[in-house]
């Protein structure tokens, strides 16, 4: 997915990662382990998003992947899914759709908002 942000767009979704992370610890800590999970698998921040936000993930599933993996990945997501405050997470995901999956993600690992300014190109 290409994404054009501006450092405004980026500055306000990382407040409101912050607002998360110190207003709910956990729920936090379950996405930060989601999104470094998906570094480390090496899928789409796409599939991620569409999981989280329970939209059709098909487009984003990775190919060439065991079952067994993508679905202890599903678990995984799954688990921060169950957090009761995770409506917070998905309205923030939901204000925040024009910066992507991929930036919120990147902002989520600690990267600043201005490294992330301008064109990417970030499954």
């Amino acid at each position: 997915m290409i994404t054009l942000s501006s450092v405004d767009e980026l500055q306000a979704t990382e407040e409101a990662l912050e607002k998360i992370k110190y207003s709910y610890p956990e729920l936090f800590n379950k996405l930060l382990h989601v999104v470094a999970l998906t570094r480390a698998f090496q899928f789409k921040y796409q599939f991620m998003g569409t999981l989280i936000m329970d939209e059709n993930p098909n487009e984003y599933t990775p190919e060439f992947v065991m079952p067994s993996v993508i679905h202890l990945y599903i678990e995984e997501v799954q688990k921060l899914k169950d957090d009761p405050n995770i409506q917070v997470l998905q309205q923030t995901f939901s204000q925040n759709e024009n910066i992507g999956y991929a930036k919120i993600s990147m902002l989520v690992l600690g990267k600043s908002p201005e490294s992330l300014l301008g064109s990417s190109y970030i499954k």
